[in-house]
């Protein structure tokens, strides 16, 4: 398999997580007391740059798996089929709640 169908996965999977996510609130909630100045107190952009958080957490934590068995695998260069599956399913186990929300709203 091609290494840029892994990286789409990870990144809807990154995705669906931000958007659908129920740690959504508190995303929101953090963003909205350290963003109001540089965002211009605008709720909607304030909304989007908590979902771009929480998906590039959830893509960051989901890699971390992957990093450590590519650490301990002696992998130099570029990753591997078995690490880009490991971070695949680290981003999908991450989003599991968010799935829920997303088949849910139907979207």
């Amino acid at each position: 398999m091609n290494h840029q169908f892994y990286y789409i996965g990870i990144a809807f999977f990154g995705m669906i997580n931000g958007m659908f996510s129920p740690l959504r609130v508190f995303a929101y909630i953090f963003a909205k007391m350290f963003m109001v100045v540089p965002l211009f107190g605008s709720e909607s952009l304030i909304l989007y740059f908590s979902s771009l958080m929480l998906g590039t957490a959830t893509v960051i934590v989901g890699g971390i798996p992957a990093a450590i068995y590519e650490r301990f695998a002696g992998v130099q260069g570029d990753s591997t089929e078995a690490s880009l599956w490991i971070w695949l399913a680290g981003t999908a186990i991450l989003a599991i709640p968010a799935i829920g929300n997303f088949l849910e709203i139907g979207l």
